[in-house]
């Protein structure tokens, strides 16, 4: 995203970049802007938000893509771009690292006490502007800017059945291994649809380093039930694109996203798509199935929808049939 605004700016303009020092940059982008690497250190955080606050003229706009406020009152008009929806709402932290739970609980209390200094925010769907409007009580202005580095294909609906081709899976869920992923739901609802006789072949992009208690955890129920899920690893941006034209359907369980930015790119490949029915999911396309994702029946019962199976016909008895199940009994 940031190289997409980076290539769309007007020539001539003066551009800083302040950046976390581990974050790639495109080759050449160093010789026409001026960069300032932070080291990710409270210290060097620090003396990057006084910086601005010093340099910052009164002409000058700042957007900051981290989530949070500058932490002094700057100058210029600063423009804050919320794309973390555990900062904003009061979701639990439990799954995460203790480290992980301080940081976030810092961030969240970063952005309550720093809101006076934000001109405006922007965010990427209705659903967490209304979310961000309840955090800030109204004070501040919240803009709808569904930002993506490319736009074109995109469509709420899908605008014709894609062409039958042998795919080298039948789901992929794109996604790291966050809680609110919902991964193990997912597979325990494909361990249902095992118990029934039916195995779709299942893709996940989970970086198993760092998400290494949960891979393990679903290779346990993979083993058990001879699932066809296979994870690929984290994949590069074009490593997905690529991915997507190798699949039937994607799968997006998540409970809650600020975006859901690979509903659009699967819609963009033109997949058909399995969701959450959650406001966030409504908020960019309408679902080809939709289902309740802390169920994992709901799950399993829009695969088959989606795989053509029927659900059984609930075998109904009148009042006769209903007293001779005990009756017979009792003789």
């Amino acid at each position: 995203m940031l190289e997409a605004i980076f290539n769309a700016l007007p020539s001539g303009l003066e551009l800083i970049l302040s950046l976390d020092s581990r974050m790639p940059l495109p080759e050449g982008i160093t010789q026409e802007v001026q960069v300032r690497r932070v080291e990710p250190s409270i210290v060097h955080r620090f003396l990057a938000e006084r910086w601005l606050a010093d340099n910052v003229a009164s002409g000058a706009v700042v957007l900051c893509f981290g989530n949070l406020p500058p932490l002094f009152k700057l100058r210029g008009h600063t423009v804050v771009f919320v794309q973390n929806r555990y900062l904003i709402e009061n979701i639990s932290l439990n799954g995460f690292s203790l480290r992980v739970r301080l940081r976030l609980a810092i961030e969240r209390l970063w952005l309550s006490r720093r809101l006076t200094n934000v001109d405006e925010f922007v965010v990427q769907t209705p659903t967490m502007k209304r979310l961000l409007e309840i955090k800030t009580r109204g004070r501040m202005p919240v803009r709808v800017l569904p930002f993506v580095s490319e736009p074109k294909g995109y469509t709420r609906g899908l605008l014709h059945l894609k062409v039958q081709k042998e795919n080298e899976f039948d789901f992929v869920y794109v996604a790291t291994g966050e809680p609110h992923k919902n991964h193990l739901r997912l597979i325990e609802a494909w361990c249902l649809l095992a118990e029934e006789g039916l195995f779709p072949s299942l893709c996940l992009t989970l970086d198993e380093a760092r998400f290494a208690g949960l891979c393990q955890e679903i290779e346990v129920m993979r083993q058990r039930y001879g699932l066809k899920v296979k994870n690929d690893g984290e994949l590069s941006h074009q490593e997905v694109l690529a991915l997507y034209k190798k699949v039937g359907a994607a799968i997006y369980p998540s409970t809650f996203e600020s975006f859901g930015l690979p509903l659009i790119e699967a819609r963009q490949a033109g997949l058909p798509v399995l969701a959450s029915e959650l406001d966030y999911v409504r908020d960019v396309l309408d679902p080809e199935q939709s289902f309740d994702p802390e169920s994992l029946v709901s799950i399993a019962r829009a695969v088959k929808r989606f795989m053509g199976k029927d659900e059984q016909t609930l075998p109904l008895l009148n009042a006769t049939q209903f007293m001779d199940c005990f009756l017979g009994k009792a003789e």
